[in-house]
């Protein structure tokens, strides 16, 4: 959203009173790595996964956002019962402030139907970073217009602070091999990081639903379209994702996105070879960003294969992962 890119510049203003903002990231490739927001949906289709994502934001603007995904995750029974564990770590800049995240999460599978219906949880920690020996008052009261900013404010930090605090999520999720559901809502706890007496950072709890379709022509099965959505809300403020990917062969995928806060999205993967996938997003931004920056790139790579049904040579075949 807009604002997780003019909090470089506002944020001094409201630092001296409890800060409130939602720091989660948002990702153009959300249908591949659904664990980043639903913990419901590790070990999905029996399958143990490795997967990374790398996310440059408006390239060329100083101090834009830049996020780094990692998790793993991997399916394991109990007796006849289907369990999932994972993990997942994330690090996001974006103008003088680093958020970074670190769960555990487990997933518990119960056959319903033709799918599974899944429940998850996260547990783990956020850490909330501001660079206060980068900040430049008098650079920013001059792009202000003022002198609201007061270098002798104690108030203002005057070094860099960080703090941690626990972190809890949970979420749902209902999966048939051809469509899939989901709703998770992160920041359960709204941890609140403490920075010194006059300053701290409070995260708002997210809530995210989501949604896919993989519809395969009935006289062209190697063709396959591949709709879904993701929606996104702290309750202040919400966003959405509406995505249409077309498949060949279960290997070459391309598509267009439009996220309604203003972008569209170009994406592009490959399975390089069995169970190895490599994804590539090039987001534009319909507004004035555009002629400031190079857009938006993002990069993702994911290992994955199945070790409940080895028998099943080793392929996934859901609307995620192909």
């Amino acid at each position: 959203m807009m604002k997780r890119y003019i909090v470089l510049w506002i944020g001094l203003i409201i630092l001296p009173m409890a800060l409130r903002a939602q720091f989660d990231p948002q990702i153009g490739q959300y249908m591949y790595m659904p664990t980043a927001y639903n913990p419901a949906a590790a070990g999905d289709g029996d399958l143990m996964k490795v997967a990374g994502l790398h996310r440059m934001q408006y390239v060329n603007i100083s101090n834009a956002p830049m996020t780094t995904y990692f998790s793993f995750s991997s399916p394991f029974l109990i007796k006849k019962t289907k369990h999932a564990v994972g993990v997942r770590f994330m690090n996001d800049k974006f103008g003088l402030f680093t958020n970074q995240t670190f769960h555990i999460q487990y997933a518990y599978r119960q056959k319903l139907g033709k799918g599974y219906l899944c429940g998850g949880v996260d547990l783990g920690f956020v850490n909330v970073g501001f660079k206060g020996d980068s900040v430049n008052l008098d650079k920013i009261n001059t792009m202000s217009g003022s002198d609201y900013l007061d270098p002798s404010d104690e108030a203002i930090p005057k070094g860099s602070k960080s703090g941690m605090s626990f972190d809890m999520g949970i979420g749902v999720y209902y999966s048939t091999g051809v469509w899939w559901v989901g709703a998770s809502y992160s920041h359960l706890t709204q941890p609140r990081v403490e920075w010194d007496e006059k300053s701290s950072v409070k995260l708002r709890g997210t809530m995210y639903v989501s949604g896919g379709y993989n519809y395969r022509f009935k006289h062209h099965k190697e063709w396959q379209l591949q709709p879904s959505m993701l929606v996104m809300t702290d309750f202040a403020s919400w966003d959405m994702d509406i995505n249409l990917m077309c498949q060949y062969k279960d290997r070459y995928r391309w598509g267009l996105g439009y996220r309604i806060a203003g972008a569209v999205d170009i994406l592009l993967g490959v399975e390089i070879v069995s169970g190895l996938q490599l994804g590539y997003t090039c987001e534009l931004p319909h507004n004035k960003l555009l002629s400031e920056s190079y857009g938006t790139h993002e990069l993702y790579l994911a290992y994955g294969f199945d070790i409940l049904k080895p028998k099943r040579n080793n392929k996934y075949k859901s609307v995620r992962y192909l």
